[in-house]
């Protein structure tokens, strides 16, 4: 029987464990040994790879995370590391492996099979929605329900207190989740690392609003490796304008929870066209959402930024609707 290992590599996302689910009943029905690999990388370095049945992924769906573990492994980008890694997939006689995970964890299973591991097919998984090559990503919606539902909190506390506030969304390289929910939330202002606006801008805008409002929201995507950026935003507002602004960094508890119905179905249509792309023996390709259409790709490139937020109309129209 055809041997195929599935792990989950980098940051967790909502629908992660749709995705296993789907490639361990889509592996099964396509004459698949279906192997899973504890903690990413780090588990495959370590040997910690045990069977998975049907019966192993049921009752997952629900659940955020990953059941697999995930993280980010430095030792992988060794060489040497590789090889004994692809030694151990042989070993095994395992000569397919899905790779759920964002574009750093696809260039690691990119150079593992360029240097003659096994075919790989990636599963783009991350709530950021940054991956090059794709439109959607797993854990996008669920991100961005769970911090639209704590705008709407903190907005009732705004309007009753006549206070302002800044509200942290994660997005290090790219603005996807803070233009979604900003728009969804009825933010007055949007801050992405795509688009920036100086303070004195944001202070104009709050000034110049023709309503007058007595409490405002900002969205600011964190745009750095670092949580804490809106902290300073709030500071230099104040001393430009005197208004006060509270400060919410929303962090982690976007990554978390029961995925939305998008991410489960979606997952579930990626990780049954993973391993069917497998059984076709396809490889160095990751399943991607073109035009609305799910489809296979090829994998970013290994020197890319990231995918970047680029409609500035729609900014103008949050302008539009909060002036």
């Amino acid at each position: 029987m055809k041997k195929l290992l599935v792990l989950t590599s980098g940051g967790d996302a909502p629908g992660m464990n749709a995705a296993l689910r789907a490639v361990v009943r889509s592996g099964y029905y396509y004459d698949f040994q279906v192997f899973g690999c504890r903690g990413g990388y780090d588990g495959l370095i370590a040997n910690d790879i045990f069977s998975l049945k049907s019966n192993d992924v049921a009752n997952i769906i629900q659940r955020g995370g990953t059941v697999l573990q995930t993280g980010r492994c430095k030792a992988f980008w060794d060489q040497k590391v590789r090889a004994q890694c692809i030694d151990l997939l042989k070993r095994k006689e395992i000569s397919s492996l899905v790779v759920i995970g964002g574009d750093g964890s696809f260039r690691g299973a990119a150079l593992l099979q360029q240097e003659g591991g096994p075919n790989v097919i990636g599963i783009p998984a991350t709530i950021d929605n940054d991956i090059i090559g794709t439109e959607y990503t797993i854990g996008f919606n669920t991100a961005a329900n769970t911090a639209l539902d704590a705008i709407d909190k903190i907005r009732d506390t705004a309007s009753s207190h006549g206070r302002h506030f800044l509200i942290e969304v994660m997005g290090r390289r790219s603005g996807f989740l803070a233009v979604e929910v900003g728009i969804a939330g009825g933010a007055e202002i949007i801050l992405t690392p795509e688009f920036p606006i100086s303070n004195e801008s944001i202070v104009e805008l709050l000034y110049n609003n023709k309503r007058k409002k007595l409490s405002n929201i900002i969205i600011v995507a964190e745009a750095s490796s670092i949580p804490g950026r809106s902290v300073k935003i709030a500071q230099e507002l104040k001393a430009l304008s005197g208004l006060e602004f509270k400060v919410c960094i929303l962090g982690h508890t976007q990554r978390g929870g029961s995925p939305r119905v998008t991410d489960r179905t979606i997952a579930s249509q990626m990780g049954e066209m993973a391993v069917r792309a497998l059984n076709d023996n396809k490889t160095n390709l990751m399943v991607a959402i073109r035009n609305q259409q799910l489809t296979l790709t090829e994998f970013p490139p290994p020197d890319n930024p990231g995918r970047r937020f680029t409609d500035e109309s729609l900014l103008h129209l949050n302008r539009i609707f909060c002036s």
